[in-house]
């Protein structure tokens, strides 16, 4: 798998989702990118030389949006292929995971913490 096949994994994920959820998800962008920097996982409290990301929200969750601000920009999930690719190697455990880290990030963008979401298995 490549990261076209992961960008048309993730499009089938958000396919998927309960129209309810789909239609508040208009300012949110998903990319794929290789991987994260390190200076990106120091700043999300990882240890570059042992922790990675396969996905990662930046935004403003939901919750905390102020009805009287517009949002400038589009809120980002990035799905990150590299680390991905390189620990699932079976392509239906791929699919999998990138089902479950695009729920994980979604689930922030509706201001759900880590440990809510996985109470949800997320």
């Amino acid at each position: 798998m490549d990261y076209e096949l992961i960008r048309e994994e993730v499009a089938k994920v958000l396919d998927r989702l309960p129209r309810r959820f789909r239609a508040r998800l208009g300012n949110l962008e998903f990319v794929v990118e290789g991987r994260p920097s390190p200076g990106l996982l120091r700043a999300e409290g990882l240890d570059p030389r042992h922790d990675t990301l396969y996905g990662l929200y930046q935004g403003v969750p939901l919750p905390e949006r102020s009805s009287l601000e517009a949002p400038l920009l589009p809120d980002k999930i990035t799905i990150f292929a590299e680390p991905l690719l390189r620990d699932f190697a079976d392509p239906e455990e791929l699919r999998e995971e990138i089902r479950l880290t695009v729920l994980h990030e979604i689930a922030h963008y509706f201001g759900m913490d880590e440990d809510q979401i996985d109470d949800l298995g997320y």
